[in-house]
C-alpha cells in the first residue's frame, strides 16, 4: 500500500493507494485543514489509526522548497524531514517532494477530461513542459523532455519578482511595495493575491467598492472566492476588473515561465482557482497576455495551453513517484 500527500497552507490531503503493475487505484482519501494541526507527523498518525491502512512506501509533495530531505512550508509554520517521517512509518526511506514537482509527475495519469484546451498549438508537439498553479500560493514545476520521456523538476519561480507589463501593473506593484518587502508573482497570482488586486483596485480609485459589497466583504469567510462568484456573477465591478487584471498577470507570467523552460512540449496550468473561473481563464484576455512576448510570439502559439480540471494531479502524482523511484532502483540493482 503507497501512502501519498498533498501538503500545502490551507488543506493537507492524504490518500492511501493499491498498485498493480504501473496501475494505482485510490482505497481511501482524506482530507485535513492544515492550519488545525501541528505538523504532518500528526495527521499522518491520525489517519493510519483511523484508516486502519498498511504503509509499505510513501511520498508526500509539499508546499515549499525540499532541501536534503526536509522542507519549511512556504505558507505554513512546519518544518517536514522525510528521516522523521519514514522512522514514524518504519520505512527504510519516504519520498518528500515539492508540490507542484508531484503534481508534474500525476500529468500523465490523467485523462482528456481532466483538461480544457485554451490554445491547441502545433500538432504533436514536443519537448519539455511547464506546470503551473495559483493556489494559496504560486507554485511552478518543469518536466524536462529527454527524448523518451518527461522529468519533473521543481522550481520557486512563484517567489521570483512581478514583472508589470503595463501602466496599472506598475501602479499596483508599487502600492504592494509598501505591503511587502518583496513584491514575487505570488503576490497577485494566488488567492491572497486576488484579494491584493481588489484592494488596490479599490484604494487607488480604479474601481468603487459599493456599500453592500463592502459589508459583504468584511463577513466574508473567503474573500478571494466571494470575489470570483461576484465576477462571474458580473454583479459587481470591480470584482469583475479583479479577475481581468489577475488573468491578465497569469498569462504574462505563464507566457515568461514557458519561455524560461522552452516548454514546447505543452503547458499546464492547475489549482482551484482556474479550474473554478474556466470562462474568465477562456477570455482572450489570458492567451493575448501569454502570446505577447515579442519575437517569442510565434514560439509561443505553438505551445499547448491546458487547464487541469483533476485536482486529485498532485496526490496521484505523489504516488506514481514511489512507483518511478522502484522501478528506477530495480533497474539499477539489476545492472550492478
Amino acid at each position: 500500500m503507497i501512502l501519498a500527500g498533498d501538503i500545502g497552507a490551507t488543506r493537507t490531503r492524504l490518500a492511501a493507494f493499491q498498485a498493480e503493475g504501473n496501475k494505482l487505484e485510490q482505497v481511501v482519501e482524506k482530507t485535513y485543514k492544515s492550519q488545525d494541526h501541528g505538523g504532518l507527523q500528526e495527521i499522518i498518525s491520525a489517519f493510519v489509526k483511523t484508516e486502519g491502512v498498511p504503509v509499505h512506501s510513501a511520498c508526500f509533495g509539499v508546499a515549499g522548497p525540499v532541501r536534503a530531505g526536509q522542507s519549511k512550508i512556504s505558507n505554513l509554520p512546519w518544518t517536514i524531514d522525510s528521516r522523521e517521517l519514514a522512522a514514524q512509518l518504519k520505512l527504510s526511506s519516504v519520498g518528500l517532494i515539492n508540490d507542484l514537482e508531484a503534481y508534474a509527475y500525476g500529468i500523465d495519469a490523467l485523462e482528456s477530461k481532466d483538461f480544457v484546451t485554451l490554445s491547441e498549438g502545433v500538432e504533436d508537439a514536443e519537448g519539455n513542459r511547464l506546470v503551473i498553479a495559483a493556489r494559496t500560493g504560486l507554485g511552478i514545476a518543469g518536466m524536462y523532455w529527454d527524448g523518451f520521456r518527461h522529468h519533473p523538476f521543481p522550481c520557486e519561480g512563484g517567489h521570483a519578482d512581478f514583472a508589470p507589463k503595463n501602466d496599472l501593473e506598475a501602479e499596483m506593484a508599487q502600492y504592494l511595495r509598501k505591503k511587502y518587502e518583496h513584491v514575487s508573482c505570488e503576490r497577485i497570482l494566488s488567492g491572497p493575491g486576488i484579494k491584493n488586486i481588489y484592494d488596490f483596485l479599490r484604494d487607488a480609485g480604479k474601481a468603487e467598492e459599493p456599500d453592500w459589497l463592502k459589508k459583504q466583504m468584511s463577513e466574508a469567510p473567503d474573500a478571494p472566492a466571494l470575489i470570483s462568484q461576484l465576477a462571474l456573477a458580473k454583479k459587481a465591478a470591480i470584482c469583475d476588473q479583479t479577475l481581468n487584471v489577475f488573468v491578465g498577470v497569469y498569462g504574462s507570467t505563464t507566457g515568461n515561465c514557458a519561455l524560461n523552460f522552452l516548454a514546447t512540449g505543452g503547458v499546464f496550468i492547475g489549482g482551484n482557482i482556474a479550474a473554478k473561473n474556466v470562462p474568465r481563464m477562456q477570455d482572450p484576455i489570458f492567451m493575448k497576455a501569454f502570446l505577447g512576448k515579442g519575437r517569442m510570439s510565434a514560439l509561443l502559439a505553438d505551445i499547448p495551453v491546458k487547464i487541469v480540471l483533476n485536482d486529485d494531479s498532485g496526490i496521484i502524482g505523489a504516488a506514481r513517484y514511489t512507483l518511478i523511484q522502484k522501478a528506477f532502483r530495480s533497474r539499477t540493482t539489476a545492472s550492478a
